[in-house]
C-alpha cells in the first residue's frame, strides 16, 4: 500500500512558503502535478515548478492576494487555463504577524487572521468546490494548528481566526460530502522547517519537553498527512481535526 496521486492536479495555497514547500514536493513525489500559490516570492514559486518539471511532474505557478475575493477567482481562471482543474486543493497560506497578548494585539491583526484563515478558506471554496462537485470527486485539505486546541496565552488573534476556520471546514464537510468531496484539517505542532535546520534551531528545550515523543515534527511530517488525506486511501474520512503534534494534542471523545 503506498499514498498514489498519480493523474490527480493539486493546489497548494502558500506554496512557497516554509510548510508550503514541502507539500508542493510531497504531493509531486506522490505522483499530482501541482500548481503552486504564492503572493509575493515569484523567485521560488519558479524555482519549485523547475524542480517538478525534472520530476516529470506538470506544475506552473500563480500569484493571489488570498485575502481578496476577486484576486483568487482571477488566479482560478488562470489555473484552469494554464494548468487544468485540480482534484486536490491545499489551503496553507495565512498572513504572519507578532503575537503579543489579547490587551496589546493591534485589532488589524485578528482582522488579517480572519481574513487569512476564513476568507481565504471561503473563496477558495466558492472558487474552485463547483468543478468538484461537477465531477463528484474532490479533496480539500486546511491546515490550521495545534494552537486551536491549547490556546495558549499570546496567541489569541491566530487561535481566533483558526476556530473561526474549524466551524467553516466542518460545515463543509457536511455540506459537500454527498459529491464524494472529503475536508479534513491537518493542525501541526512547532514544525521544525527549512529555515530551522539552516539555522540550527530544531532543537527547543522547553518546547520539546511537552511533547509526549520528546521533540518537535518536521515539515515532512506535516506533508506526510496531507498526502494522506489528499488521496484515496482516506476517502471515508472527513470532517476531521487531525493534530500532527507528537502527542501535544490529543482530541478527547
Amino acid at each position: 500500500m503506498k499514498i498514489n496521486l498519480e493523474g490527480k492536479k493539486a493546489i497548494v495555497t502558500g506554496g512557497t512558503g516554509q510548510l508550503g514547500r514541502c507539500i508542493v514536493r510531497s504531493l509531486a513525489e506522490c505522483g499530482a502535478d501541482v500548481a503552486i500559490h504564492y503572493h509575493k516570492n515569484s523567485d521560488k514559486a519558479e524555482e519549485l515548478v523547475t524542480e517538478l518539471k525534472a520530476m516529470g511532474r506538470n506544475s506552473a505557478a500563480f500569484q493571489a492576494d488570498i485575502t481578496k475575493e476577486q484576486s483568487i477567482y482571477a488566479m482560478r481562471d488562470k489555473v484552469y487555463e494554464e494548468f487544468g482543474k485540480p482534484d486536490i486543493i491545499v489551503n496553507n497560506a495565512v498572513v504572519q504577524y507578532s503575537w503579543k497578548s489579547v490587551l496589546e494585539q493591534d485589532p488589524a491583526d485578528f482582522i488579517s487572521q480572519f481574513e487569512s484563515c476564513v476568507m481565504h478558506n471561503l473563496y477558495m471554496n466558492k472558487a474552485f468546490v463547483p468543478y468538484l462537485i461537477e465531477q463528484q470527486y474532490g479533496r480539500i485539505v486546511v491546515m490550521n494548528t495545534e494552537c486551536s486546541a491549547l490556546a495558549d496565552a499570546g496567541c489569541a488573534a491566530y487561535v481566533t481566526g483558526k476556530r473561526g476556520l474549524d466551524g467553516l471546514v466542518r460545515c463543509l464537510a457536511k455540506e459537500i460530502g454527498k459529491y464524494n468531496i472529503t475536508v479534513n484539517q491537518v493542525a501541526p505542532g512547532w514544525t521544525i522547517s527549512e529555515k530551522d535546520r539552516d539555522e540550527h534551531l530544531e532543537k527547543q528545550p522547553d518546547y520539546d519537553r511537552t511533547v509526549p515523543l520528546g521533540h518537535r515534527g518536521t515539515d515532512q511530517d506535516i506533508a506526510n498527512m496531507v498526502c494522506f488525506l489528499a488521496s484515496d486511501l482516506a476517502a471515508f474520512t472527513t470532517g476531521a481535526y487531525i493534530p500532527v503534534t507528537g502527542g501535544r494534542v490529543m482530541p478527547a471523545i
